[in-house]
């Protein structure tokens, strides 16, 4: 813990020269999987914030630091027979962005958002002071810092809740016909307490699939293991289309437990499907093998942000109430056309809160209705103000159908109709008490200044050429190369786990 605690009273002096010159800030985690563009001024580093620190065994708990991806965390903690109950799909995710932003899973029907299984965090308030807050101590901090990304302070450490693991996740593959058997087969899965895991894809608005998931430790008869992480193995989402195309009957797989919470990771869902379309590419099976370390999410999302491209690409997730998500995708088929969509059952946090909510309760008038997250990720209007206007458009009809969007990424609300989906006078006021106010506050982070941005590329000779095709694609695959972000997929050691019976 000295180098730990070494790095945390360099990041609490930096914070606390900034408070003391009266300047906001804002925190260098040294990677992302937001599309909002990274601003470089006063920055507070703390991305040697990057170790496991220790895993309990008798507590089933782990002391991890913020800058820990998912992939480094599920290996340490799988070489003492753990898991944590809530795992990002994308193996570079973090911790620290797992507690200040909005993470949602396929197991979040049953665990709530990954900050719920979150016991303790320490914390680097704005004045400098580190300080631990759980439900018992500053309980009101810790549950108001969760999904406010970072607007509250600095997070040092992270205490996590850990479950047994098992060797597969025996996952079936529910063929449906449309988005309204889809939303009628996700209430019946979650609803089975013998599931560990549930989403779903739609492929179409005439085809989809449900896929449910069961931890275990055997392969039955006549069940064959499936894996995803290697080159010559099959992207996901792909995998699964075929098999409900070949066999519209329940088909059931057992997928190695890593390889299934790792799962999206190559082809990014199917974002990377739209790097073959960019650059007038074949996309095959052998393309895809050829082309495999370009293909995985930290790659990916480092030539996204480098090539300009997140500024024409819609990444939203958007979480709805059940009653409105099939009119809601009605919507989206005919106004973007965007297809695979992402379908992701998520049981709500208490409010207050800066997660996705709406306010309906279950017939016992005490629990929250569960929402379901659509994540609509695709090509958008190549003209920039026709870009915005489609976004726009898509705030609203969210908004008239009871849902919120996640703040990772794009988001044009004016100040106004932003706060009016959050209780801003609690907000504030939790700023105020712990003295956050020196900090930028949740909106000024996650909004998109569209005239800035406009005029940032128009002076810009590299801003011009960037929007140029294909010179901004060829311009993100040179910075992700000098990223090495390649490596961290090479060594990663859960791709072994598991594999043989």
């Amino acid at each position: 813990m000295k180098q730990h605690e070494a790095i945390v009273h360099s990041v609490s002096t930096t914070v606390r020269a900034y408070y003391e010159k009266k300047e906001k800030f804002r925190i260098y985690h040294g990677s992302t999987n937001s599309t909002r563009s990274a601003l470089k001024k006063n920055l507070v580093d703390t991305s040697n914030l990057c170790n496991v620190v220790s895993v309990n065994t008798e507590e089933k708990t782990c002391l991890v630091e913020p800058n820990v991806p998912m992939d480094r965390l599920v290996e340490a903690t799988l070489a003492h027979g753990l898991v944590p109950p809530v795992v990002m799909e994308f193996p570079g995710i973090t911790v620290g962005g797992g507690y200040s932003g909005t993470s949602g899973e396929s197991s979040s029907f049953k665990h709530g958002f990954f900050d719920r299984t979150i016991l303790a965090v320490e914390m680097v308030l704005a004045d400098g002071e580190v300080v631990m807050i759980s439900p018992e101590e500053k309980g009101d901090l810790f549950h108001g810092a969760a999904g406010a990304v970072g607007t509250f302070g600095v997070t040092t450490l992270v205490k996590l809740q850990l479950q047994d693991a098992k060797k597969y996740v025996e996952t079936t593959y529910h063929p449906v016909g449309s988005m309204a058997e889809a939303v009628s087969k996700l209430q019946e899965a979650t609803a089975d307490t013998g599931l560990d895991y549930v989403d779903g894809i739609m492929f179409s608005k005439n085809q989809g699939a449900i896929v449910t998931g069961r931890l275990t430790d055997e392969v039955k008869d006549g069940i064959s293991v499936q894996c995803f992480s290697a080159a010559k193995d099959p992207w996901f989402y792909l995998h699964v289309q075929e098999a409900i195309t070949k066999n519209p009957a329940l088909i059931t797989e057992a997928i190695p437990l890593p390889e299934y919470l790792f799962r999206y990771d190559r082809g990014g869902f199917w974002v990377g499907a739209s790097a073959f379309s960019y650059f007038k590419f074949p996309f095959n099976r052998l393309t895809r093998w050829w082309l495999d370390n370009f293909l995985h999410t930290r790659m990916m999302y480092t030539a996204l942000h480098a090539s300009g491209e997140s500024k024409k690409y819609v990444v939203q997730d958007l979480a709805l109430p059940y009653s409105t998500a099939e009119q809601f995708v009605k919507y989206t088929d005919e106004e973007f056309g965007i297809y695979p969509l992402w379908l992701c059952p998520l049981k709500q946090s208490p409010y207050p809160t800066m997660h996705p909510h709406f306010s309906e309760l279950e017939a016992d008038g005490e629990t929250l209705k569960p929402m379901l997250n659509i994540g609509l990720w695709g090509f958008g209007p190549k003209h920039h103000d026709e870009f915005i206007k489609k976004n726009r458009d898509l705030e609203r009809k969210l908004r008239e159908l009871g849902g919120m969007k996640w703040l990772y990424a794009h988001t044009y609300y004016d100040e106004n109709e932003f706060w009016e989906q959050f209780d801003r006078e609690w907000y504030d006021g939790l700023r105020k008490k712990y003295g956050a106010e020196s900090l930028p506050t949740v909106y000024e982070k996650v909004r998109v200044d569209v005239e800035k941005e406009k005029a940032l590329e128009d002076v810009s000779m590299l801003g011009r050429l960037v929007q140029t095709w294909p010179f901004g694609g060829f311009y993100g695959i040179w910075k992700a190369i000098r990223s090495r972000s390649y490596v961290e997929a090479r060594r990663s050691v859960w791709k072994e786990y598991g594999r043989k019976k």
